[in-house]
């Protein structure tokens, strides 16, 4: 995120990496990623760290609440342990752990601490391509995780993107005013103008899950969101960072992030045995567009301000519903 955390004191950060063993001699702000606030930390040993603070109100991959996406991102860390410390999965940048041997340390209610080594390597950004290269690299990485034993510690994911509910309870609602913040009354009229669009691809969502959960397939250690932005480029390979979103799932869940189709992902059914479906790719693929409009849906009709992180959000709102909208325009083009 752009913007430093509400309420949230350098004090506060310096009282959290105590817990870690960690007095910093430099704190500096990270602005980048979304979602999560990260610092640039030099330890009074001289050793680098890269320090996240997660806002606990806006995990809902995580838990209904604060107090569950608490839980829920400390299982997510202790897998991301797990599979790096016990299964040997050296791609895996996993948290470090706290004096008592935590993954997470919490900073009050609303916000939690999690602390990982200095990686060096080139980072990339969410929307770059790789070439065919670097994609069969990565689904070697991800063929890795895939066949990993799951840990006891992994979340369980559902088909149906959080927040879905509130994103019919929006479209429910258009005919009145929005007063959240000055974003609400435009995101009510960008969702009025795609409301159709929005039914429809619901719908459709609806229709690959029952036909998804029919075929079967066995779940899998799954990463989430192993775009560019979450992949480092080190010596020795590609790294996979930001597993707050660890969860048990189709293997497409990643896969969709790197093809459609198929037949891009042959060196992942060369190494796995298992060929992709194009059904789940497709889910998958649906639902990270419906979880990104459901997320700020409920930003936008919820209270906000003018900042730069919200108008990077709406950037990403009024994108995504227009490549909703560009889909469904393909598919009446494909059927005729």
């Amino acid at each position: 995120m752009k913007a430093f955390p509400e309420n949230l004191r350098n004090e506060t950060l310096s009282r959290g990496l105590a817990a870690y063993g960690i007095t910093p001699t430099a704190l500096t702000y990270a602005p980048v990623g979304f979602g999560d606030h990260h610092w640039n930390v030099t330890g009074g040993d001289g050793r680098e760290w890269f320090v996240t603070v997660s806002d606990l109100e806006h995990k809902a991959h995580c838990g209904a609440d604060a107090t569950t996406a608490g839980v829920g991102l400390r299982r997510a860390m202790d897998t991301a342990l797990t599979l790096r410390a016990h299964d040997g999965l050296d791609f895996v940048v996993a948290p470090v752990e706290a004096t008592d041997g935590g993954s997470v340390v919490p900073l009050g209610e609303r916000y939690a601490l999690t602390v990982f080594p200095h990686v060096t390597g080139r980072t990339g950004e969410f929307g770059d391509r790789l070439d065919d290269a670097d994609r069969d690299r990565v689904l070697g990485v991800l063929a890795r995780l895939h066949g990993a034993t799951p840990p006891a510690t992994t979340p369980a994911t559902t088909l149906e993107p959080a927040g879905l509910t509130g994103v019919h309870a929006a479209l429910d609602d258009l005919t009145g005013t929005w007063s959240g913040g000055p974003y609400a009354e435009p995101a009510r009229r960008l969702l009025a103008a795609h409301a159709t669009t929005l039914r429809a691809r619901t719908a459709e969502f609806d229709a690959l899950a029952d036909r998804v959960r029919r075929g079967g397939a066995p779940l899998v250690v799954t990463h989430g969101e192993p775009h560019p932005g979450n992949l480092i480029q080190g010596a020795d390979g590609y790294l996979l960072v930001d597993w707050d979103t660890v969860g048990l799932a189709l293997p497409e869940r990643d896969l969709s992030l790197l093809a459609d189709d198929p037949v891009a992902l042959a060196h992942y059914a060369r190494l796995t045995g298992r060929t992709p479906d194009a059904a789940a790719l497709a889910l998958y693929r649906l639902r990270w567009s419906l979880l990104d409009v459901a997320e700020f849906t409920e930003w936008f009709r919820g209270p906000h301000e003018e900042t730069d992180d919200t108008r990077v959000a709406w950037d990403g709102f009024a994108g995504t519903l227009e490549q909703l909208a560009d889909r469904s325009r393909d598919a009446v083009i494909d059927s005729n």
